[in-house]
């Protein structure tokens, strides 16, 4: 019996299902590393280093990822362009799975000596191509089969996955710390990365039963009929939309790093310079994340009404006049203080200015580079700066005795610079996906689309 032709609002509701639900176990198994990072390998994977050193080289670990995720985003985003949306998120979604469940069976320096953090840093980097694919793809599943009038609100969806992923990492880990007790250091930190295997189960189910998006349908149609789209989707975004990209990879510096600066290197903080229970901060992690998942959809469906560029400056304005607040809150080591703290970065200012980059940067390129566009330029940013931060942020922390005058200074530096660069992104609200692609020789002309 065959089976029927789903209705454009099915086409829609799986294809947001596809993006959110992918994108939540996607950044489960690639966060459960952070907060694994930032408690117990340190001690399991870098032991003969000092106590503090240690630390810091492994919130390293949890930046090598950073560097093999434009590696993905080049390739995914050919593939994307070229070949489909869905089966490109499938194989990104794969390599995510195996590399998450190995990390789980990895043994500890202790059992193989300096293979174990080698091994660990190759998985570790395979993550982070997965992810460097898995992003853009998301994006643009919501966002390319959403109402013209909604895509802000649908594309916001797929970027709750990073904090449902934290959530759900988070609670994992302490579901795992509760049933081990003592034996977490041992072997309770293997469950979460474990547990993964389950989670993507339901991901592949969804995934499976996506489509791909009318705009990308429609421009492989006509792709094989013009000499120019036979090139490499990467060589024409880089000859045609170098503005565009360049908003795309500054526009990021308010979120890439200090996202993980309220996650990870909160969790290494309040732990080993406040010396507060583990617990105070994976609770912080918990409470902030679930209050992002919620503003996140809110703001998005507010850029569709306001705009995105004057949604994500009052995102950026509230980050810069809270930083110091926030930070003040978390030095003083007492539990709902940290809770507080983190709650008012993810909930407000990260909400935010993240809520309505997934339909501003679909907004700034055709459909025949929009794969590659948006992973490439997102994930140079994450190179640059959402990787070490933590890192980074532990080392400054250090060098000066315990202040955080250097890291409130950080936040408020790379806040500014995305503030500048979204300042200079159009407003297409009003376009069709694939009016843009009339734009495809003259991308800086770009604005005048938004007068109509």
């Amino acid at each position: 019996m065959p089976t029927a032709t789903p209705t454009p609002e099915q086409i829609r509701r799986r294809s947001l299902q596809s993006g959110t639900i992918g994108a939540i176990v996607e950044w489960y198994e690639y966060t459960i590393y952070g907060v694994a990072a930032a408690l117990v390998f340190g001690d399991l994977f870098f032991p003969n280093l000092a106590p503090g050193v240690g630390q810091i080289v492994s919130l390293a670990s949890f930046g090598v990822g950073f560097l093999a995720r434009p590696i993905g985003a080049f390739v995914a985003g050919h593939l994307g362009d070229r070949i489909g949306r869905k089966s490109t998120l499938i194989l990104t979604f794969s390599v995510m799975t195996v590399a998450t469940a190995a990390i789980g069976l990895v043994p500890t320096y202790h059992q193989i000596g300096v293979a174990a953090p080698l091994l660990l840093c190759a998985l570790r980097l395979a993550q982070g191509f997965a992810v460097g694919g898995e992003w853009g793809g998301a994006a643009i599943v919501a966002v390319e089969n959403a109402p013209r009038a909604r895509r802000g609100y649908f594309g916001s969806w797929p970027q709750i996955g990073v904090s449902a992923g934290l959530l759900l990492g988070t609670a994992a880990v302490s579901f795992a710390s509760w049933i081990s007790g003592d034996a977490f250091d041992e072997w309770g930190w293997r469950v979460p990365f474990l547990l993964s295997v389950v989670l993507a189960g339901i991901g592949f189910f969804i995934r499976l039963r996506a489509t791909e998006s009318p705009a990308f349908l429609a421009e492989k149609a006509t792709m094989d009929a013009e000499l120019e789209r036979r090139k490499a989707p990467a060589a024409i975004l880089f000859r045609d939309h170098r503005k565009p990209l360049l908003i795309t990879v500054f526009g990021r510096f308010a979120e890439a790093g200090n996202y993980y600066l309220f996650t990870t290197f909160i969790l290494s903080y309040v732990t080993t310079t406040l010396h507060t229970p583990k617990s105070y901060g994976l609770t912080a992690s918990m409470i902030g994340a679930a209050v992002n998942i919620v503003m996140i959809p809110v703001f998005g469906a507010m850029s569709d009404r306001v705009g995105r560029v004057r949604t994500f400056l009052i995102g950026g304005a509230l980050i810069v006049a809270t930083t110091w607040p926030i930070f003040a809150l978390v030095h003083t080591g007492h539990l709902w203080a940290i809770v507080g703290g983190v709650v008012l970065f993810l909930a407000l200012g990260h909400a935010l200015v993240y809520a309505p980059l997934p339909a501003l940067y679909c907004e700034m390129f055709p459909t025949a580079v929009r794969y590659s566009g948006i992973s490439i330029g997102y994930q140079m940013a994450s190179i640059l700066l959402a990787g070490f931060t933590p890192a980074l942020a532990g080392a400054m922390v250090l060098w000066a005795d315990g202040s955080l005058w250097m890291v409130i200074g950080f936040v408020i530096v790379t806040t500014l610079i995305a503030m500048a660069a979204i300042a200079f992104a159009p407003d297409r609200r009003g376009c069709e996906l694939n009016e843009i692609g009339a734009i495809h020789q003259h991308p800086d002309d770009a604005p005048a689309l938004s007068a109509r």
